[in-house]
């Protein structure tokens, strides 16, 4: 990614969390008056920061070079960033400074190690496939194969999951709460993208899904971050009907970029029954007609 593209990433970026907070977000007094901007002042920003305005400004234009862990800490705390924000707004101040490093991160890997492929199949109660951090599906169990067979069923190989939410019109059926994946797809893009910027890859991903789909292309004008780790995802599986399952997201360490996602569910749970109706089902049981 030019360095003109990562300072234009981060002047859009501290704009946007700037213009969410208001006075009395920020604990500011609210002096009255017809305010000319959306959200904070820069000069609002500053004195939370306890820095100028000058450098304010500099910084918001996207000069962070020689930036301290200190400021940025203290920018974090007067836009009251969150740990994922944080995290990216620091992953776009290391490349703007250092365009050219190299990173050991293999964001767009294509291939799982085999003993992955055997944890996999060793979870015989819970879906669980490998992603890349480009969210390409690389490897399932026979759980996961059954629950996302309309992912899976797709030219493109391997299949993405920001692709059948943005491009496939299923996904809309079965994603209960689409709105709510299509902010976690965008914004696991967008903290990768800052984390490996000259990913020809990404790029290209995003730049097809921006031209393909408007949703996208706002959702990701947005500058949203986001990490799939935990929650509740509510499906409608075309066979077994309703299902909220558990979610995990667990990174692996010895894989940089890859992810193991898992879907579970209490015994007890009110979809326990069409969930393990899923689990009885044979590949060609699923095979749609």
């Amino acid at each position: 990614m030019p360095a003109d593209t990562v300072r234009e990433d981060i002047r859009n970026f501290l704009t946007s969390r700037r213009a969410r907070l208001t006075p009395k977000d920020a604990g500011l007094p609210d002096v009255g008056g017809r305010r000319r901007v959306s959200g904070l002042r820069r000069s609002e920003v500053a004195q939370l920061a306890a820095i100028s305005v000058e450098y304010y400004t500099r910084l918001e234009r996207g000069n962070v070079r020689g930036v301290s862990e200190a400021i940025l800490a203290s920018l974090a705390t007067a836009l009251r960033l969150d740990d994922v924000e944080r995290a990216h707004l620091a992953a776009l101040v290391r490349a703007a400074n250092a365009p050219h490093r190299a990173t050991d991160r293999d964001g767009g890997a294509s291939h799982v190690r085999p003993s992955l492929q055997q944890l996999l199949d060793a979870m015989t109660g819970a879906a669980a496939f490998v992603r890349n951090a480009h969210l390409d599906i690389l490897a399932t169990n026979q759980l996961a194969r059954a629950l996302y067979q309309e992912a899976l069923d797709t030219e493109d190989q391997p299949p993405n999951l920001a692709r059948f939410v943005f491009r496939d019109p299923r996904a809309r059926r079965f994603y209960r709460d689409w709105e709510g994946i299509a902010h976690d797809a965008v914004g696991s893009l967008r903290a990768e993208a800052a984390r490996t910027p000259d990913d020809p890859d990404l790029t290209g991903l995003i730049d097809e899904l921006a031209t393909c789909s408007i949703e996208f292309a706002e959702r990701w004008d947005a500058h949203d971050v986001d990490y799939y780790r935990s929650g509740q995802q509510r499906f409608h599986h075309p066979h077994a009907g309703d299902l909220d399952l558990d979610y995990d997201a667990l990174e692996i360490p010895a894989d940089p970029g890859l992810t193991i996602v898992t879907y579970s569910l209490s015994p007890t749970a009110p979809h326990a029954p069409a969930f393990h109706r899923l689990r009885q089902q044979r590949p060609r049981d699923l095979t749609t007609t």
